[in-house]
């Protein structure tokens, strides 16, 4: 595929916050960090998470397959992650201040920057969520349904439906957000609502999971656990 090229490894969940912070899981809840080189891609990471949140800035949070929330301070301390208190099954960090979570429930939640009283709840249901670093957030329902939100400009309307259906939804900022469909097809928003009445074009390559930076950076991963990175921006 052109537009991809493949990594070496193995990961279930993948997130990007730009071309030099990409996190992932494995099957095992192995965690994973890009060494931005090719040739030995991945360095393992002490603990065990099912999902994660990489931001440009370099702040990473994750949840455990106990719906325990972590975020990364391996870079600050010899404690590679500190418990958060909550509950969250989804997880997605655009910046520090900027990060965003769904529980087993469907409920929203956004962070605080106050680790003492953590998160606010938002209203909607969601199923996943992207966050970007300048402050953009994405989510999709249990429906395949597709929401930017916009509860910073109009707070009695938090989410503005947006047509398409996917399962999945990555966001790096206004202008790099992709998701990922039911069966699997990718794709990447047009940055027009209205464009023919379908605001997303079609990029080859099926996923389970997406992620994208503030960038432009793109990654996804297949139902095999097999790992892509995107170059369908660069000269072929």
């Amino acid at each position: 595929m052109a537009d991809w090229v493949k990594v070496a490894g193995s990961l279930t969940a993948i997130s990007a916050g730009s071309r030099t912070t990409v996190w992932g899981v494995n099957a095992a809840s192995a965690i994973y960090r890009y060494t931005n080189y090719d040739g030995s891609p991945w360095i393992n990471v002490p603990g065990a998470l099912s999902d994660i949140g990489a931001a440009s800035d370099g702040t990473t949070w994750g949840v455990n397959a106990g719906n325990q929330i972590y975020r990364y301070t391996g870079d600050q301390s010899t404690t590679n992650w500190v418990g958060i208190s909550g509950s969250l099954v989804r997880i997605d960090a655009g910046s520090r201040t900027n990060v965003w979570g769904v529980d087993s429930a469907g409920s929203i939640y956004r962070y605080t920057n106050n680790d003492a009283n953590p998160w606010i709840k938002i209203p909607g249901a969601l199923s996943d969520i992207g966050a970007g670093a300048d402050g953009t957030v994405w989510g999709v329902n249990g429906g395949n349904q597709v929401f930017r939100y916009t509860g910073d400009q109009d707070s009695a309307n938090p989410w503005k439906n947006v047509n398409g259906s996917l399962k999945r939804i990555a966001v790096g900022s206004r202008t790099n957000v992709w998701g990922v469909d039911p069966g699997g097809s990718i794709y990447r928003y047009t940055n027009n609502d209205a464009s023919g009445g379908n605001p997303w074009v079609k990029i080859p390559g099926t996923a389970i999971d997406i992620a994208a930076g503030a960038d432009g950076t793109a990654w996804h991963i297949n139902t095999g656990g097999d790992i892509y990175r995107y170059t369908g921006d660069q000269p072929s």
